[in-house]
């Protein structure tokens, strides 16, 4: 009976000491600053990478999601002359290359990001500019935060992606942008433009942009029949 008990506390402070040296190295990694990561499933299943920052969470990958929450597909339109005259949500891939998607995600029109049926997964929204601020703000304001959103060096960056760190772990990606006027293709490797969810009037909407060679975030509004990169964040 004594051996008995003498080998449950022994199993006890087994248990006690892999817990303490399990906490410690959680803390560690909190005193480091590195990032709390997670992941989030959309409806067509794609799995997104997901990062803390600040108190917000925000996907760390662009949206590629091809059908609105309820099920409904959205429309995918390469037709040049058929994207610049649409009033309704479309999305299509970085300069018509299917391959592309995994990396860079799609670029919508601000119809899609705007419809009623949605377009982020379930318990998370497209970015507002509001959400977009908070984000510029905890990582030092517009003149240093573009650099610790993008992702370090120049794979996909056009050179010299001037002072990315990443840091934050959100890894923007430089998909460019589609024109809504003629529906081509521009900035490819140059800029990450997103849109926020944010009406900046009747026929514009507030955006964000990164740059290959500065470390400032841009805001600005484009015409809704753009298309551009979207992040979400949870509600």
């Amino acid at each position: 009976m004594r051996k008995f008990l003498i080998n449950v506390s022994v199993l006890l402070l087994l248990i006690i000491s892999v817990t303490a040296c399990k906490k410690n190295s959680t803390d560690s990694n909190e005193k480091e600053g590195l990032p709390q990561t997670g992941t989030v499933t959309d409806i067509d299943g794609n799995v997104y990478q997901t990062v803390k920052i600040g108190d917000q969470w925000w996907m760390a990958e662009n949206l590629k999601v091809t059908r609105y929450r309820n099920g409904d597909p959205i429309p995918h339109v390469t037709v040049d002359s058929i994207w610049k005259d649409l009033t309704t949500g479309a999305y299509c891939n970085k300069e018509y290359v299917i391959d592309y998607l995994d990396t860079y995600g799609c670029l919508y029109n601000w119809y899609a990001v705007n419809d009623d049926r949605e377009i982020a997964p379930t318990s998370w929204h497209v970015a507002s500019d509001s959400d977009w601020q908070v984000l510029v703000d905890f990582l030092g304001g517009y003149d240093t935060a573009g650099g610790k959103l993008k992702e370090t060096g120049t794979e996909h960056w056009s050179s010299p992606n001037s002072g990315a760190t990443n840091e934050s772990g959100f890894t923007a990606l430089p998909a460019g942008y589609r024109l809504g006027s003629a529906g081509q293709y521009s900035y490819s490797g140059l800029h990450a433009q997103f849109w926020t969810s944010t009406a900046y009037d009747s026929t514009s909407a507030w955006y964000r942009s990164l740059f290959h060679n500065s470390t400032l975030v841009g805001q600005s509004a484009y015409n809704l029949d753009w298309g551009l990169s979207v992040r979400c964040v949870k509600d």
